[in-house]
Order: structure tokens, then C-alpha cells, then sequence
């Protein structure tokens, strides 16, 4: 172990499920490093999710078992209960547990993000209750995200969720302000929660190695391939849903290839709008061009894909922190899309990327620009990689590590 000082123990409550298929535990694959970066910062670690029953393996994840030291880290799940009144009935059982496992730890991580069902919160107030320092972890505005889902619903279910959302916004900032110290990830996070956290740290999450940095030769390789007679090669990694902005990035690629920009775009990723998506893109005969392959478990494939592509291409519609920004400027894949605070600040160091107002006409534009100018893309492609360089995670856990020690 890495860990220096006295012993201690992490206790570690995420929103994140396990899944148990056939008498087996799965946990999602990224989540299982986040656990080992976690270890080499804290002596032992107790993690604490609720578990969903399955009836086959879901996608990128990978057995509980053997992945970690099990005298290092230590599982507890919790009733998946995500309606008010099974929630209520579930909560006497897991307040005893989150109580006992607040006093087992010595540092308390709560990673908050919904109203029922959401275990984290009720253990930072068990934690306050207890006078006991806590951190909470936030990496998307949870209350945003209802309010614009219930956007795109009706009648009842639309007044069901915007009341939700009502809620939730106040929950949170009830939380938050009985936490000593929040881990905001990403600057749109800590825009919309750092007024309310007695102790606000701006913090990033990010599961690649050092080792998955765009390497210099393969970056010059990269720089020296984009010429003006290939197509701009433009990529999407994350859920096909409405609050990734889907059906504005269809539109976005529409209005550019009316302009005259030669491209070849794919988005990587399932979701709900994925049919809807592919349904869309052939409706506008722009299926040579765009393409919606779905999800791949095979992630050397993917960060491949990544180094090879000219331009992230993002249409994100709420304030989160999604890592896929900073997983493209680590393989010097500058981010092209709509601007908030969040990406404003991944490249305020060197510009590695381009940001527009929220229209598929202004990013359209953008895109023309960049494939009119292919120098400027080559030096853009350089300014990614600078900006992403100092995200690995080895460096964001220990950063988190450190200011949990400090402050919490």
C-alpha cells in the first residue's frame, strides 16, 4: 500500500448499484478502479450500494469477486428502493446499517443524487446527527436533470417530475449545507452547489491510467494525418438520452454537411434514444455519414477510437461533469460543443477545443470553421493533449484523498 500515517478506513456510500445475476455480484468496471485508486490512499474501504436483482450480466461491468482485497474492502448493500413509499419503508433497516458503518470508519464519502432511493444523503444527516465530519460528492445537478426530463414528458408524469424536482433542488442544498466539505466534480457542479457547502473543492473524476496519455509519436501522427482532402473524423461517447442532447448533434452534423463539411461521425454509446436516433439520422439520409453502433465493452477499442478522432463533438443539455470530455483531451481529441462552465474550465489552460452557444446553427458553424482551417485543427489537437495531461487517475483520487483528510 501507498498509504502513510495512522490506520484508516473509508466508508464509501454511492448511488452506483451492485448487480447480483445467478448467486453473482457485478459492479460497473470503471467503478472496481475507482475502488483500487481509492485503496491506495486509505488502509481499508468500506463500500456500501444498493443491489438490483438481474437475469443477465449488464454491459461494462465485471465480477465483484477477486477484484479487490477483500480484507481491504469490505461490501454492504442496501434495498434498491426508488419510490417514495418503499424508500419510507426500507429507511428504519438502512439507517442502522449506514450508523453502523459511520462508526466503524474514521473518513465518510456520500456521493448524493436523487430524493428516494438515495441512501448517501441519509447518511451524511446520520453523520450530522452524529457531529461527525462528512464529505459529499456530486457530479451532475440531479435536480436539473428531473426538471429537464419532465420537459419532455406529460400530463401527470410531467407535473409528477417537475414537483420532484422541486424537491430534490431544496433536499440537496439541505444536504450539502450539513456536509463539511464538498467534492463538486467539474466546475458546473460547483457553480450550481459551492454557495451552499461550508468547505467547496472544484475536483475531477477521471478512470485512465497515466499510461493512456496520448504518447508524442502517436500525437505527431495524429497532427500530420489531418490534412485538407480527409474528412473530419467526429466522435460521441456516452448514453443516447435527451439530456446528452442527441437529437441536437444529429441536427448540428445536418446543418454542417449543408454548409459543405466532409465528415464521418459515430456515437458510441446504448440508451433509450438510441433507435429514435438511428430513425432520424436515415430520415435525413445521412446514414453514410452518422452512425449509432451502440455499446462496446472492448475499452482499448474505444480509447483508440478516441486518439484517432479530429473532434469530441458535444451537445450536453444540463450541468454535469461527464469524464468523457477529459477521456478526449487525454488522447488529444479537442472538445467542440456547447459551452458552460464545466468545459470552460477542462481548457482554460491552453484552449484545447472550441465552445458555442447552445444551437446546432452556432456549433454547426464552429465545425465548418474547423474544417475550413486545418491548422488551426492541428494546433487545436496540441492544445488538447496539454489540457488533458494533468488528468489521470491516479492524480484525481489522491487530490480527493487529500482534502478528505483535510477537511473531513
Amino acid at each position: 500500500m501507498n498509504n502513510r500515517g495512522s490506520a484508516t478506513t473509508l466508508l464509501l456510500v454511492l448511488p452506483l448499484p451492485i448487480w447480483r445475476c445467478d448467486g453473482i455480484l457485478y459492479l460497473d468496471t470503471q467503478a472496481l478502479n475507482g475502488l483500487r485508486m481509492w485503496l491506495k490512499n486509505f488502509n481499508r474501504l468500506i463500500l456500501c450500494v444498493p443491489q438490483i436483482e438481474v437475469g443477465s450480466q449488464p454491459v461494462g461491468t465485471s465480477r465483484w469477486d477477486g477484484q479487490v482485497d477483500a480484507e481491504s474492502c469490505q461490501l454492504f448493500t442496501l434495498p434498491n428502493r426508488r419510490t417514495i413509499f418503499g424508500f419510507l419503508i426500507a429507511l428504519p433497516g438502512g439507517a442502522r446499517l449506514l450508523t453502523n458503518l459511520i462508526n466503524r470508519s474514521s473518513h465518510l464519502h456520500f456521493a448524493i443524487g436523487g430524493l428516494a432511493g438515495d441512501w448517501a444523503a441519509i447518511g451524511a444527516l446520520i453523520a450530522r446527527y452524529k457531529q461527525r465530519r462528512a464529505a459529499i460528492w456530486t457530479d451532475r445537478v440531479e435536480s436539473q436533470v428531473t426538471h429537464f426530463q419532465a420537459q419532455e414528458a406529460h400530463g401527470l408524469k410531467r407535473a409528477y417530475r417537475l414537483a420532484t424536482s422541486f424537491v430534490m433542488k431544496h433536499f440537496e442544498r439541505f444536504v450539502i449545507k450539513r456536509s463539511s466539505l464538498g467534492l463538486l466534480h467539474g466546475a458546473d457542479c460547483y457553480e450550481a452547489y459551492a454557495q451552499f457547502s461550508p468547505c467547496p473543492q472544484l475536483v475531477h473524476n477521471i478512470h485512465l491510467s497515466p499510461a493512456a496519455r496520448i504518447k508524442p509519436d502517436v500525437l505527431a501522427r495524429k497532427v500530420s494525418a489531418i490534412t485538407e482532402s480527409r474528412p473530419l473524423r467526429i466522435l460521441y461517447a456516452g448514453r443516447a438520452h435527451g439530456d446528452k442532447g442527441v437529437r441536437d448533434w444529429i441536427d448540428t452534423l445536418h446543418l454542417a454537411a449543408q454548409h459543405g463539411v466532409v465528415f464521418q461521425a459515430r456515437w458510441l454509446g446504448d440508451g433509450p434514444k438510441l433507435a429514435e436516433a438511428r430513425s432520424y439520422v436515415e430520415e435525413l439520409g445521412l446514414q453514410n455519414r452518422i452512425s449509432f453502433p451502440g455499446h462496446s465493452s472492448d475499452r482499448e477499442a474505444f480509447l483508440a477510437e478516441l486518439q484517432a478522432a479530429d473532434v469530441f463533438l458535444f451537445c450536453h443539455q444540463t450541468s454535469e461533469s461527464p469524464r468523457c470530455l477529459i477521456e478526449a483531451l487525454l488522447s488529444g481529441t479537442p472538445i467542440v460543443g456547447y459551452a458552460s462552465s464545466y468545459p470552460e474550465d477542462l481548457i482554460s489552460k491552453h484552449a484545447g477545443g472550441v465552445l458555442t452557444k447552445k444551437t446546432p446553427e452556432a456549433l454547426a458553424a464552429a465545425l465548418s470553421s474547423l474544417s475550413a482551417d486545418r491548422p488551426q485543427l492541428r494546433e487545436l489537437v496540441v492544445a488538447a493533449s496539454r489540457d488533458g495531461a494533468p488528468f489521470t487517475d491516479e492524480d484525481v483520487f489522491r487530490h480527493r484523498a487529500e482534502l478528505m483528510k483535510t477537511y473531513a
